[in-house]
Order: structure tokens, then C-alpha cells, then sequence
């Protein structure tokens, strides 16, 4: 062991990063509100200019059109929230379990329960050896959480304690439901942005017969602003569900290890869980966030980085071997 490895490290306070962290995410969501609302405003900017109002001449009409949009994408936006549990649960493959079928697991998670405050979640197996873990869910009341069968095969038990701990504080942290939210707000701006695109290019003819009454020159450097707005949109909105992700990450580390009361035992186990070659089946890009550690293994580049589901582990590893 040389003199770097022996250097004692920084010391981080766990409440210190739990409250960094909350307010870092608060951060994150108000700015995803804002631009959520600027997108809707461009989604009206659009449609009033190719129906021959301009935005600048009568700003009455796109308000109305953008909430009017607003409204429509919350219906639809509601739906797919509550259908998002069931429809993570049936693509990731798990089956429910009880005490008697793996009782180990069962008493970790029943145990953290008790430890927490929180209602018993309903527990999950994944048939799969890639060791991993995620939790899922609308609220505390109506919580799962899922380990695949290589974590509970291959993680010691103070190992697999501080895992299901991190999945618990994601539960009791509420990410499970932000997290949700997030991912339909960014499914409704893909969804939208595509009706638009399809809708200029179709509406191309309309647009110039209406050319005079929309404010001419005006009008169109409007329109062209809101189009490019709305193209980029669903890539900004997804560098921010993945922002907050990685935040609510970090909050989740903290929490689970003030919940087992052992950092080190939640770091081993990353370690093991990062560097186990084996691919995980059953996850997707639509899935990935939700696991403790990224289940596709990626090229390391900026743009990965960027979009990047879970915080670098090496810097989730050396935060808490430092609590």
C-alpha cells in the first residue's frame, strides 16, 4: 500500500450531503417547471402563428392555445403516471416474493422498514445473475422494491442490507414519484415535439396563405425561434431528468447509509455491483435510472456524462467511505 492510499481523507458529514443535495434538487426541478412552462408557450407560439395570429400582434390566442395544450398533455401525462408501476415491473421481468420464498431479502427489507418509519414494500425478484437492485412506485403506501438474483447471490449480507437501504431511501426521499413524474414530463415533450414537427410540415401551405394576417416577417422569425425551441427541447428536458437522477442518487447513498449505519458496506457493494461484467437482460434506456447502479455499460464521453443516469461510481464510493 503506497502513501496516497494511506492519506486520510476528507471527512463529509452525512446530514451535510443530505441537505446539499435536497437543495440542489430543488434547484434542478424549478428550473424544470420554467422550461416545461416555455415549451408549452412555444407550442402555442406555433399553432397560433400557422392558424394566421401573431403572437406579437394578439398574445391573448397563444396563451390559451398553450394551455389549452397544457391541459391535454396533463390528461395524458396522468394516465401514464399511474401505469408507469406496473408497466416497470412487467418490462423488468420481476416476480413478487414473500418470507417464505426468500427470506433473507424479505427480513433486510422488513428489518429497514421497521428502521425507517416507512410501510413494508412489496418485494420483487428479478431472475437475472447481473447484481442490481431498484425501487418503484407512487408513494410510500404503494411501494416496490426489486433485487435480481445475482445481487442476492453474490452480495454479502451487510452488502445486500446497505443495497435494499438505498432503495428504501429513495422511497422515503419521495424519488420514486419525482423521478416518475420527470420521465412522463420528458415522454409528453418527445411526444409533442413530434405532433409539432408533423404538424409544420403538413401545415406548410396553411402557413403561407395565412403569411399576411400572422404579422409577415414578424410572425416568422417567431415561429422559427419556437420550432427550434421545440426541436432542442426534449434534449434539454432529458440532460435534466438525468440531472435530478444523479442528485437523488447522491441524496439516496446518504440516506441509505444513515439508515444501515454503514457507508463502507454500501461502497463495497457498488464496487462489486460496477464491476461485475455481466449485462443486465431486462434493463432498457427507459428503465436504467431506476437501478442502484447504471445496468448498460457505456463509452465513457461527454455526452454519456451528460445524459448520464447515476452519478460516476467511483465519486459515490469515495463520498462514503469518507462519511
Amino acid at each position: 500500500m503506497d502513501e496516497s492510499s494511506r492519506a486520510p481523507q476528507e471527512r463529509v458529514l452525512i446530514w451535510d450531503r443530505i441537505d446539499a443535495n435536497k437543495w440542489r434538487t430543488v434547484l434542478l426541478i424549478l428550473g424544470f417547471v420554467i422550461f416545461t412552462a416555455l415549451f408549452f408557450a412555444a407550442v402555442g407560439t406555433v399553432i397560433s402563428v400557422y392558424a394566421g395570429v401573431s403572437p406579437s400582434v394578439d398574445p391573448t390566442l397563444t396563451i390559451q392555445i398553450a394551455v389549452a395544450t397544457a391541459l391535454v398533455a396533463t390528461a395524458i401525462g396522468v394516465m401514464m403516471y399511474y401505469a408507469a408501476t406496473a408497466t416497470v415491473l412487467a418490462i423488468s421481468g420481476a416476480h413478487e416474493v414473500t418470507v417464505a420464498e426468500e427470506p433473507e431479502l424479505y427480513r433486510v427489507v422488513e428489518n429497514l422498514s421497521i428502521g425507517s418509519g416507512l410501510p413494508m414494500p412489496k418485494v420483487w425478484v428479478v431472475e437475472d445473475s447481473a447484481p442490481n437492485a431498484f425501487a418503484t412506485g407512487r408513494d410510500p403506501e404503494r411501494a416496490h422494491v426489486a433485487a435480481t438474483r445475482g445481487l442476492i447471490d453474490k452480495l454479502e449480507k451487510r452488502e445486500l442490507e446497505a443495497v435494499m437501504a438505498h432503495e428504501m431511501s429513495h422511497i422515503g426521499n419521495y424519488d420514486i414519484r419525482i423521478m416518475t413524474t420527470v420521465a412522463v414530463v420528458v415522454g409528453l415533450m418527445a411526444l409533442f415535439t413530434d405532433m409539432m414537427l408533423r404538424f409544420t410540415w403538413y401545415g406548410a401551405g396553411a402557413r403561407r396563405g395565412n403569411r399576411g394576417k400572422g404579422g409577415g416577417g414578424i410572425a416568422l422569425l417567431i415561429l422559427a425561434v419556437a420550432i427550434v425551441f421545440i426541436v432542442l427541447s426534449p434534449f434539454i428536458a432529458s440532460a435534466l431528468r438525468f440531472a435530478v437522477s444523479r442528485q437523488r442518487e447522491y441524496l439516496a447513498d446518504a440516506s441509505g447509509a444513515l439508515l444501515c449505519r454503514n457507508p463502507d458496506a454500501l461502497a463495497d457493494a457498488l464496487e462489486k455491483i460496477s464491476a461485475d461484467p455481466e449485462p443486465l437482460e431486462a434493463a432498457n434506456k427507459a428503465t436504467a435510472h431506476l437501478y442502484i447502479e447504471n445496468p448498460l455499460k457505456e463509452h465513457k464521453s461527454f455526452l454519456n456524462s451528460l445524459f448520464a443516469t447515476h452519478p460516476p461510481v467511483d465519486e459515490r464510493i469515495k463520498l462514503l467511505r469518507a462519511m
